[in-house]
């Protein structure tokens, strides 16, 4: 041997080590952070957040929609099967609300289903409900002159516009 002696070097320690973050703050923080998701989780799940609290309901109808061989869409009443209206032409958003719900009745494979349910409520929404598949349109927000085009289904009660007292 040659006399050569290694003698370990200590390394000054600056500042406190990488893995030393205090282990309360990350068990805190992934606390809240559960909570809240269970939080949204259960609001959901029960319906009991502020844009699933129901209003009355002041008005509601059964409505079916079926494509006629001319290119129309009958609306037709689906408690006693009465034609209501025949629509031609466009009629954009009707078809295309329409559209939406179908697509979801279709993916499931559930073809025409039940009819769906148009019904005006308290607090100024007007709702298109699909009861086969649990989706909902809440018409009011796409404007009156959209939401109208389906007002016009639902029966007139005392206190509406347009109603007869």
């Amino acid at each position: 041997m040659s006399g050569v002696q290694l003698v370990p070097v200590a390394r000054p320690v600056l500042g406190p080590r990488p893995d030393s973050f205090p282990r309360w703050v990350l068990l805190t923080a992934g606390s809240i952070i559960a909570f809240s998701l269970i939080a949204v989780g259960l609001v959901r799940i029960t319906g009991n957040g502020p844009d699933q609290l129901a209003a009355k309901v002041l008005a509601e109808r059964s409505l079916r929609f079926e494509d006629r061989p001319d290119g129309g869409v009958a609306v037709i009443d689906g408690q006693t099967g009465l034609t209501l209206d025949v629509l031609q032409g466009e009629q954009g958003f009707v078809r295309g609300a329409l559209r939406a719900l179908s697509r979801e009745r279709r993916v499931r494979g559930l073809g025409s289903g039940p009819a769906f349910v148009l019904s005006a409520h308290g607090d100024g929404q007007l709702r298109l409900f699909d009861p086969a598949t649990g989706e909902r349109l809440d018409l009011a927000s796409f404007g009156p002159t959209n939401s109208g085009a389906f007002a016009r289904y639902l029966p007139l009660q005392p206190g509406q516009a347009g109603a007869k007292p």
